[in-house]
């Protein structure tokens, strides 16, 4: 029997949008703390090739492919350049701009070979309006399973961030909590595809956690706190884009930037208008 099988079709997106942010807006606390946006934009960006190349062996565009696709580039991309860096002088973030620069290029050289280029769009800035039972299914797994490990792991891989001597000392196995970092937020931006697209998923991971720095230094508050800005956000841009006629993923990023803007204005602690 499936998760939401008896969901109506018409609350589908609200229902994943929510999902997404809270999920997305969870992890965005460990992007912040681990001060890696670029990385994210990086890989957020990587997603592009895959889907092209998914497209380019099939000949057709389908989620599935495009889900496939995208997972594969970012795997190879992001934890790539992971094993680079742990296996040579190499930095992680120098590593990281090398292959997905070549990937994209890549991606962006393959395009003209497609059969199905205006059908992309929908992928690289999202769609929520083609949320399907299967989509939701889909995305409340793989939530839950990346919310699930952020909590079950969230001492070492707090500890492994700030403090890897001390991680290493004290038996965590540094080394698979940082694959798992990158692991999870892979999941993270496959998960949030269709919702805003490979474009723009980005900020769903940084902005929620990012509006919350300008409140709280406390470490929970941090992650919570991201995840109900993230969902509120997802729910609130289906909703506006009903409104004034735009995609819900352009919507839900616009909230966000206007969200962040007001924070850090009027945030009674670090807010530039405070007292």
């Amino acid at each position: 029997m499936n998760i939401i099988a008896n969901i109506d079709l018409m609350i589908a997106p609200f229902i994943g949008a929510t999902v997404i942010g809270f999920a997305n807006g969870f992890f965005s606390g460990f992007v912040n703390l681990r001060r890696s946006a670029l990385s994210v934009s990086a890989l957020s960006h990587t997603m592009l090739p895959g889907i092209a190349i998914a497209v380019l062996i099939t000949q057709q565009l389908t989620q599935a492919n495009a889900f496939i696709g995208a997972l594969l580039a970012c795997i190879l991309v992001g934890l790539g350049s992971v094993l680079v860096s742990r296996n040579s002088r190499i930095p992680e973030s120098t590593a990281l701009a090398i292959l997905y620069t070549a990937a994209f290029s890549g991606g962006i050289a393959i395009l003209p070979h497609l059969p199905i280029i205006a059908s992309l769009e929908s992928w690289l800035f999202g769609d929520l309006s083609l949320m399907s039972h299967r989509d939701l299914n889909f995305i409340f797994i793989i939530s839950t399973i990346s919310l699930a490990l952020s909590n079950f792991f969230m001492r070492p891989l707090l500890l492994t961030m700030f403090e890897p001597n001390v991680a290493s000392a004290q038996g965590v196995p540094v080394r698979a909590m940082q694959y798992l970092i990158f692991t999870l937020l892979i999941l993270m931006l496959v998960a949030s595809l269709q919702a805003v697209g490979s474009v723009l998923s980005v900020s769903l991971l940084v902005a929620p956690s990012a509006i919350m720095l300008l409140f709280t230094d406390n470490t929970k508050s941090l992650f919570w706190g991201g995840a109900i800005i993230g969902a509120l956000t997802g729910a609130g841009g289906v909703a506006l884009s009903h409104c004034i006629n735009i995609h819900a993923g352009q919507a839900i990023v616009i909230l966000l930037g206007i969200i962040f803007l007001l924070a850090f204005t009027f945030s009674p602690r670090y807010g530039v208008l405070k007292k």
